[in-house]
């Protein structure tokens, strides 16, 4: 039995975003679509980078969340850090994606044996791999998902269902 490729299971239909968008507006996008992470691609279709649900919850949002550790305090006259707390949320959504990014996609090509892009995923400890064509344009992604319910359907092939 031939091994499947990566264009055997990758998803053709991407959600994907812009280098100029906003952390707003991929919250958004990853909320509406249920995901947890897109590809960012120029206006052409090129893979720019990847970012996901993790480039947003870092280290350096902690501080919008200790407004909340205490609601007790506010309710006391503690709440004069509130308008300075929108401020700095209201500045940290208007971020370009570009700037929590990562540039450094491992990505694949169509012909690419999943055992491959399994591989990919595992060593690096990522959820997906972009599928580019010779001029890096996206033409897909592959989520873990997709391995998963390659090697279910293997299965039944190789039982007859």
């Amino acid at each position: 039995m031939e091994e499947l490729t990566a264009q055997d299971i990758m998803t053709k239909d991407v959600v994907t975003i812009t280098k100029d968008s906003t952390i707003g507006d991929l919250t958004k996008l990853l909320i509406s679509n249920k995901i947890s992470g897109v590809p960012v691609v120029d206006e052409k279709g090129k893979l720019l980078g990847m970012v996901t649900d993790g480039d947003i919850i870092t280290e350096d949002i902690s501080p919008f969340f200790s407004y909340y550790i205490n609601p007790f305090l506010m309710s006391y006259g503690f709440i004069e850090n509130i308008e300075e707390y929108q401020k700095d949320m209201k500045g940290y959504l208007e971020t370009s994606v570009e700037e929590i990014m990562t540039r450094k996609v491992r990505s694949v090509k169509m012909d690419t044996p999943v055992s491959e892009v399994a591989k990919i995923m595992v060593r690096n400890k990522i959820n997906r791999v972009p599928v580019v064509d010779n001029d890096n344009k996206l033409i897909g992604i592959i989520a873990r998902d997709n391995i998963i319910e390659s090697m279910v359907g293997d299965a039944d092939k190789e039982q007859g269902q």
